[in-house]
């Protein structure tokens, strides 16, 4: 038999923040990049993110009858903003100097270069404990 105390609450890890230099054209005095501060978003959290991201989408040649969708790209944003808390996205002055209403808009605007933007949300996605399927096939050859 099993010892569940090994399973209570107090006896989980907890996943810190990281800090990681999204883009090279944010700079310190000395040219180095900034550090921003990521966190781990939690199920839950994913799991909202999620649901403010899905449409309903008809099924062809099927009236009235409908599946969810997710809009990819919107979730993906709004999963990196809730990843950021250094700099503050919700910050209005923030967004007010690169011309944002929302921390999903802030970022695109901060991380303008797609290929950055890619490796950002490479790093959350595995940051977050998600895999790709390159992971996957090389994990499989080891």
């Amino acid at each position: 038999m099993s010892d569940l105390t090994r399973f209570l609450k107090k006896n989980k890890k907890v996943k810190g923040n990281t800090v990681y230099c999204v883009t090279k054209s944010l700079t310190d005095e000395e040219g180095k990049p900034l550090p921003w501060t990521i966190r781990p978003v939690s199920t839950s959290e994913n799991d909202a993110l999620r649901d403010e991201c899905m449409i309903d989408v008809q099924i062809p040649g099927k009236p009235g009858m409908y599946r969810p969708k997710l809009q990819s790209s919107k979730y993906i944003a709004k999963l990196l903003a809730a990843s950021v808390v250094e700099p503050n996205l919700h910050d209005k002055d923030l967004q007010d100097s690169y011309g944002a209403m929302t921390p999903e808009e802030l970022l695109k605007e901060m991380v303008d270069d797609p290929g950055e933007y890619g490796d950002f949300t490479a790093f959350v996605q595995k940051f977050n404990g998600f895999s790709n399927m390159e992971d996957k096939v090389n994990e499989a050859k080891n």
